[in-house]
């Protein structure tokens, strides 16, 4: 789609489980994670929990090898003891305490039908990245996409559109301050070790957020199954960011108003939509294969 004949003003140049069961004596073991580069705020948004406890091998294993994950202990059955051991060493990361636990003790840990693979890793949430941040430490790029999320609540979803969003080379997965899931071990689960290298943004107001995307130059198309032109037809390029909304109410009118574009995805007469994150991972490949 061809851009606008004026250029925008601007610079061109991104409740949890078990947390009953844990040992009151680790809340404050700060000092056994090799931190890269801290910004923003050092907790979740509003509302967030510094006791979060991760599970699964991905989540796990990701997260010892991110300097800038704190972790405060890391539980393990005997069968995945030495591979976590392992990856600690490999992460230069020997002063985290791996506790020795059955099955049965981290399945009491969880919610029931959890799976957790025989590891827990009970750790603070990862510092916080601005909107200003993100834009200026990509300033410079020429190609970079993100996602924005409008009230897409289901971690699940958000976790699944995270590992999309590594799959397919985004740079960021940007979401509001409220109607939106806080970084939890059921999101890091389903988001497969992709909250580890995928900046998750909690960005205030959605709309302001918006605004500020494209004072930066990025071109701004909202997902919506009545629009007239197809994702692949509006020919989008460089600096992009894909918004969608809730299965359920789709996008806000502001938010629709705000957007450049208005695009959707070829599908069949056989079924009414797609699963928000299973969109959000054709999208991102429609971008990805150009």
């Amino acid at each position: 789609m061809s851009r606008r004949n004026k250029p925008r003003s601007g610079n061109r140049h991104q409740d949890d489980v078990g947390q009953d069961n844990l040992p009151q004596n680790d809340e404050n073991r700060e000092g056994n994670s090799r931190r890269g580069r801290k910004r923003g705020r050092d907790s979740a948004p509003s509302g967030g929990n510094s006791r979060l406890i991760l599970f699964g091998r991905h989540p796990v294993m990701m997260a010892i090898a991110n300097p800038q994950r704190t972790i405060h202990k890391i539980w393990a059955t005997e069968t995945v003891r030495d591979e976590i051991n392992t990856a600690l060493a490999d992460a230069e990361r020997t002063d985290i305490p791996v506790d020795s636990a059955g099955r049965t003790d981290l399945d009491e840990m969880m919610p029931p039908g959890t799976v957790h693979q025989g590891m827990a890793m009970h750790c603070a949430p990862l510092p916080q990245l601005s909107i200003e941040e993100f834009i200026a430490d990509h300033r410079d790029s020429e190609q970079c996409t993100v996602i924005v999320l409008d009230q897409v609540t289901d971690p699940h979803n958000v976790g699944a559109i995270l590992r999309s969003a590594a799959a397919f080379g985004a740079s960021a997965v940007i979401v509001p301050d409220r109607h939106a899931p806080l970084e939890t071990g059921v999101l890091a689960k389903s988001a497969s070790g992709a909250l580890e290298t995928i900046p998750y943004i909690h960005a205030g107001n959605l709309n302001q957020t918006i605004d500020k995307l494209k004072n930066a130059h990025f071109w701004l198309a909202g997902m919506d199954g009545y629009a007239e032109k197809t994702l692949a037809e509006a020919d989008l390029k460089g600096r992009v960011g894909i918004v969608m909304g809730s299965e359920g109410e789709g996008l806000r009118r502001l938010t629709r108003e705000n957007c450049d574009f208005l695009v959707k995805l070829p599908m069949s007469d056989r079924i009414e939509s797609l699963n928000v994150s299973n969109a959000a991972a054709v999208a991102l490949y429609e971008l990805y294969r150009k």
